[in-house]
């Protein structure tokens, strides 16, 4: 099916020459002189470059075919992240630049979505909100309790800013899209 000018928008997927594309940016622009296009920046599902195109009216780009499973993860076996579908068992392995940053918001045990394109494996996303337990932060202060921040490092390796009254082994919730501490876990 094909897609126009006037749908693009952010997170929309979309192929570009038999190539499955996600738009990262978007930007309506209408100069003062000539029409209006639409200039976007796209990531490449298969390779995880973002290049930057511009959309034209009457330009039209496709619907990629791509299919989405629940899946479970592994393990790390030094050169590819290991999969397992939950329903046959299947075991699939997929190199650190199809997974990208979704790494370091996964654990051992953790369910994500993972992408296939005709039928091949291409990447993982992570759920929106994960629950990770801090495994390294500064120790409190007298006084710390104006509303600062501090970095913590998480179970899975990713560093986020927290407020200053987290101590280690508390469990939080995380927005795996902008990295952002959304709350502690009761």
């Amino acid at each position: 099916m094909a897609i126009s000018m006037s749908e693009l928008k952010k997170g929309l997927k979309i192929e570009i020459d038999g190539i499955p594309y996600k738009i990262t940016e978007y930007q309506h622009v209408k100069p003062g002189k000539g029409a209006a296009f639409v200039r976007c920046k796209i990531k490449s599902f298969l390779n995880g470059k973002v290049i930057e195109k511009t959309f034209h009216a009457g330009d039209k780009c496709e619907t990629p075919d791509l299919q989405q499973k629940t899946m479970q993860y592994l393990y790390d076996d030094g050169e590819m992240l290991q999969f397992m579908d939950n329903t046959t068992y299947e075991q699939i392995g997929l190199t650190y630049d199809q997974v990208g940053d979704t790494e370091k918001w996964i654990i051992d045990g953790m369910n994500v979505d993972m992408m296939f394109y005709n039928g091949n494996a291409i990447t993982v996303e992570a759920p929106a909100v994960v629950e990770l337990k801090i495994v390294e932060t500064p120790p409190n202060f007298k006084g710390d309790s104006q509303g600062g921040k501090k970095p913590a490092t998480l179970e899975s390796g990713a560093v986020v800013q927290v407020p200053f009254h987290l101590v280690e082994e508390d469990v939080i919730r995380v927005d795996t899209k902008t990295g952002d501490y959304l709350e502690k876990v009761k």
